[in-house]
């Protein structure tokens, strides 16, 4: 047991705790509104937002998962760190358009807004159901993140008393989210943004000079690590791999409800483009955090008799915590897992609102409820939040953690699915709702056969096209498809139907 780690762990962990029911009281509104509760009344400013959407973007599972990635495969993880600096110009031109249209007309969730634009609840609907199937995985993996630092820290017995400390945690999280809405992961961001910060730089500054510097980490990688294997010939190999997985991670993140739900709760467009401008410190961070992989392979830790049974039980997961187990002080390694840890809270609180805004406002209040009253609303939005956590837990407790690896790894197919219609839906109304749910289906279905074809354990699929084979990443593939599809049978229905969908924005609400 690591008493120093886990004392700092808890005394963070506990603070940021009363700082989720604090929250509360903080900028007041009526969280009996889905507005307020949902999107903290649209108030949040410039800092407030760069710190929630970091928090949003930046979890738990990154840390981890980056570094183990780069641990594990070399330079390959590094395609996290370029497609998190493509996404930002996509969200300087866009997202303030969509938040436009969004305050205007009340939308409180991307199927909202599809629903307004086209006036056709199936496509509505489809946006709504992809937005929480991709999801309820995510939010899973962070409690993974928090399970694999609880662990590091001495508390991995086997049964309920080793799922202890992630039930508490798990009901921490659902009780300061029913009572305090998006404020408490928005508050806690700042904090867990704060420790993240601290963590990386003093890791990058301590670790490399106990190992010799980074020249001696970088000659002690191999040398088919830190670089792309050229492709073989016939083949773009991981060059077309890389840079597919960047554009298509780049253009699948702000379409999930969670990255929504931080843009949508911005006080203006003008936010949303400073954020867009000031992100990319993040990218930086991310950079560095990546580096930490390399940094636990020249430290040989898997070697190490102390850490075999982490990383028996966690595999490469396991090599951020280890790391600075062997290389930090006690004190330092528990701000770091706070950081890790809290880092899970705050992503696992935006992420189960942002489905039980989906649910609420896409299907309860769509196909059960029309009538119902806006604390009607907001309660049963409460009510999901809770359940789409407990569907979390239930993931990481009852299932194999394989299973929601290989759901998050569908759910970014899945979710790309959205763009034709959300993103050239704020440019223009030429797309037929019909053809874009069509191309929607086949897109879900191609991508989900991809990935079943590669056994559900990777998303790169060797497509091959006039003999060159072009391994890539599924999501851009079918995403091209679902969009070539739209585009073809969108002149078809305008000509053997005369049905009209109506459209309740104006090109003015586009600003």
């Amino acid at each position: 047991m690591h008493w120093t780690a886990l004392t700092v762990f808890t005394g963070l962990f506990a603070f940021v705790t009363i700082l989720g029911f604090v929250a509360a009281r903080w900028r007041q509104g009526d969280l009996n509104q889905i507005q307020e509760w949902g999107l903290a009344g649209r108030r949040f400013g410039t800092v407030v937002t760069w710190f929630l959407l970091g928090g949003d973007l930046y979890t738990a599972y990154t840390f981890i998962a980056v570094p183990a990635l780069i641990y594990s495969a070399g330079a390959m993880g590094f395609f996290a760190v370029p497609y998190t600096i493509l996404v930002y110009p996509l969200v300087f031109v866009m997202f303030p358009r969509l938040w436009s249209v969004a305050h205007k007309h009340g939308f409180v969730t991307a199927a909202d807004f599809v629903n307004g634009r086209y006036g056709h609840q199936g496509l509505a609907f489809a946006v709504a159901l992809t937005g929480i199937v991709a999801t309820m995985p995510y939010i899973a993996l962070q409690l993974v993140g928090m399970e694999v630092v609880i662990g590091a820290m001495g508390i991995h017995a086997d049964g309920l008393l080793g799922e202890l400390p992630l039930i508490i945690a798990f009901l921490i999280l659902a009780a300061f989210t029913y009572t305090s809405g998006l404020r408490a992961p928005a508050m806690i961001a700042i904090v867990k943004d704060v420790l993240i910060y601290v963590a990386v730089i003093g890791a990058i500054i301590i670790i490399p000079g106990k190992l010799g510097g980074y020249t001696a980490i970088f000659s002690a990688i191999p040398p088919e690590k830190l670089t792309l294997p050229p492709p073989p010939e016939g083949s773009l190999g991981s060059y077309s791999a890389y840079a597919t997985l960047a554009l298509g991670s780049a253009l699948a993140l702000f379409l999930y409800p969670h990255s929504m739900t931080g843009v949508m709760s911005s006080s203006s467009g003008h936010v949303i483009r400073r954020n867009a401008a000031i992100l990319p410190a993040y990218s930086v961070v991310l950079g560095l955090i990546a580096l930490l992989g390399y940094m636990a392979f020249a430290d040989g830790l898997s070697a190490k008799p102390e850490f075999a049974e982490g990383f028996a039980r966690y595999g490469a997961n396991f090599a951020v915590p280890a790391l600075f187990l062997d290389k930090l002080p006690g004190w330092f390694a528990g701000i770091a897992f706070a950081a890790i840890g809290i880092g899970a809270l705050v992503p696992a609180a935006i992420m189960s609102i942002a489905v039980a805004n989906l649910f609420t406002r896409n299907i309860y209040k769509a196909y059960f409820r029309p009538d119902c009253t806006p604390e009607a609303e907001a309660r049963m939005a409460k009510i999901i939040s809770l359940i789409a956590k407990i569907g979390a837990l239930f993931f990481v407790l009852g299932l194999q953690q394989s299973l929601a690896i290989q759901l998050q790894l569908l759910g970014g197919i899945w979710i790309i699915q959205t763009l034709p219609a959300i993103f050239f839906g704020l440019y223009t109304r030429w797309f037929d709702p019909r053809a874009l749910l069509i191309g929607w289906a086949v897109g879900i279905g191609t991508g989900t056969w991809m990935a079943w074809t590669l056994g559900f354990k990777s998303s790169i699929y060797p497509l091959v096209i006039f003999g060159v084979t072009m391994p890539g990443y599924a999501a851009l593939y079918t995403v091209i498809l679902n969009l070539a599809i739209a585009a073809i049978l969108t002149p078809v229905f305008r000509a053997i139907s005369s049905t009209a969908h109506q459209d309740v924005t104006a090109r003015e609400d586009y600003v």
